[in-house]
Order: C-alpha cells, then sequence, then structure tokens
C-alpha cells in the first residue's frame, strides 16, 4: 500500500487530498514528511499525523474549497458507492483521480501497477 505514496511523491507536487482518511493514515503521513501540502478528509472526526490538515467533509455533498488547487485527489479503499464522487470533484477541480480500491472492487478507468500494488488512475485530460 505505502507503494501509492512512493508513486504519488514521482508524480505530483504541491497540495494532495486524501478522501476519506480513515484509520490508515500512513499514505498521508509519507506524503507530509515529503514535503506535500496533505489535506485529508473524512465524515468523522479523525486524528492524523503531524503535517497534514484535516477536514470533515462528506465527498457525496463537498465542500469545493478544501480540495481547490490540489494536483491530486486520491482514497484508500474507498467504498464503490463512492467511486463516482470522488470522480466528480476531481474533475470540477481539474486534479487527477488515484482510487486505490478494496480487492475485488471494480471501475471504468486506466489500472496503473506500480512495484506490485494496483490503483486506478484517471488523469485530469482524461476527463469529458
Amino acid at each position: 500500500m505505502l507503494q501509492v505514496a512512493d508513486y504519488i511523491a514521482e508524480n505530483y507536487s504541491g497540495k494532495v487530498v486524501e478522501v476519506g482518511v480513515g484509520r490508515f493514515t500512513a499514505v498521508a503521513e509519507i506524503l507530509a514528511k515529503r514535503g506535500f501540502e496533505v489535506v485529508v478528509t473524512d465524515i468523522v472526526k479523525r486524528d492524523v499525523p503531524e503535517g497534514c490538515r484535516f477536514y470533515l467533509d462528506d465527498i457525496t455533498s463537498p465542500k469545493i474549497q478544501i480540495y481547490k488547487g490540489a494536483s491530486l485527489i486520491y482514497s484508500i479503499r474507498p467504498p464503490p458507492e463512492l467511486f463516482s464522487a470522488i470522480l466528480m470533484v476531481s474533475q470540477k477541480i481539474g486534479a487527477d483521480c488515484i482510487i486505490k480500491p478494496l480487492y475485488g472492487d471494480y471501475m471504468d478507468a486506466k489500472i496503473v501497477n506500480y512495484k506490485g500494488v494496483q490503483f486506478y488512475l484517471v488523469r485530469r485530460e482524461e476527463y469529458d
């Protein structure tokens, strides 16, 4: 899973937003330590690593100002019913989108296999 952090660090810069951070904060923590401006969101209050900013937000009814200026919106193991909302916010602000699904969850997007970990990637220029 930490390979996702390596991929992000190699391909993005500036502000990144993790949607639905939950209790698995390792990716956000690694990115913050590497100098990214890391914003994390969830629908319940979460403790987040040093260097990360937390916002209470529901991606299905987002406060869009939280996401503005991000080069990437990403989510680690979100429920499939949130995939379209995450993509919609990414498209609205003009950011790339990475979704690392649970095994077996499917979305119609390009699969990246990076160092043995697979995730979906939708680049901003691919939005219709």
